[in-house]
């Protein structure tokens, strides 16, 4: 039983013969000393024998909380949603170094769940006019407690919610897609399985259902120069990047995640060429 709460070092709660870390590890929590300590620190009296209870029974410690450290932003996340993966630090990274290249840039974060990438974004550039868009209303609370007022949240899969103002004119996209194949399912973690939804998490027999989409649409939302960023599995890039259609529209390349598993696909708008105009 694992968290995703790396970034925040706590002390130890106390020894072995604690009973709330006793229990925790009973329960198979690899960081046992560390959650109790968090458990404790967050919760009221009151609440820590509901807070183990809960824990115990498999559901994730970020949901227990109310929150999930990501870089050095704290994100609002609650039960049955998402929570951001400190792998998609990269995706982040990406995402402001792209957006911080272009004077007030629009950025969209599809798919974006409590809208980390977003939230990174609006902390780190100055003038960004920052959209996130996604299907799960439930997630979209908690994203607009993450992002800055000026900062716009639409509802929908996709594109589907986006307005149609922002037609060709957004800089940089950013998304973390579902990308787990549908056989992978089973193969979860039980925090992910049982916890956060399914449609958050798989894409299609192979994973690249919602990919393939994004990377479609995105033709018609992007800019000139703009930019697509996708975190997903490193042997979906491979398939993505053969796919015909692809190389014609983009320059594609990928940035490798630290974990050997996860990269960013990166696909930068191709400028074509102004037609010549015909001999008469």
């Amino acid at each position: 039983m694992t968290s995703h709460l790396p970034d925040e070092h706590v002390q130890p709660a106390g020894l072995a013969e604690d009973p709330l870390v006793d229990a925790l590890r009973r329960a198979g929590c690899v960081f046992a000393e560390d959650e109790a300590a968090l458990i404790r620190r967050h919760a009221l009296a009151a609440e820590l024998d509901d807070l183990l209870r809960r824990r115990i029974a498999g559901e994730p410690l970020e949901h227990l909380l109310g929150w999930v450290q990501f870089g050095g932003l704290r994100l609002s996340v609650g039960p049955g949603v998402f929570v951001p993966r400190q792998r998609s630090l990269l995706l982040a990274r990406e995402a402001v170094t792209a957006a911080a290249q272009r004077r007030e840039p629009v950025v969209l974060e599809a798919f974006c769940g409590v809208a980390p990438i977003a939230s990174a974004v609006a902390a780190t550039v100055d003038g960004a006019q920052v959209h996130a868009a996604d299907i799960a209303a439930d997630a979209l609370v908690h994203a607009r407690r993450n992002l800055p007022d000026r900062a716009q949240i639409h509802h929908g899969i996709g594109f589907d919610g986006i307005p149609a103002s922002l037609r060709g004119r957004v800089e940089v996209i950013a998304a973390v897609p579902p990308y787990v194949p549908e056989h992978a399912f089973d193969l979860l973690a039980p925090e992910a399985r049982d916890h956060e939804p399914r449609r958050a998490l798989t894409g299609g027999v192979d994973g690249l259902h919602h990919i393939e989409a994004l990377i479609a649409d995105a033709q018609t939302w992007l800019s000139d120069d703009g930019v697509l960023l996708v975190e997903m599995n490193v042997a979906q890039f491979d398939a993505v990047a053969v796919r015909d259609g692809h190389s014609s529209a983009f320059a594609l390349d990928a940035v490798p995640g630290d974990d050997g598993q996860t990269v960013v696909a990166r696909l930068r708008r191709r400028v074509r060429a102004a037609c010549q105009t015909p001999r008469a």
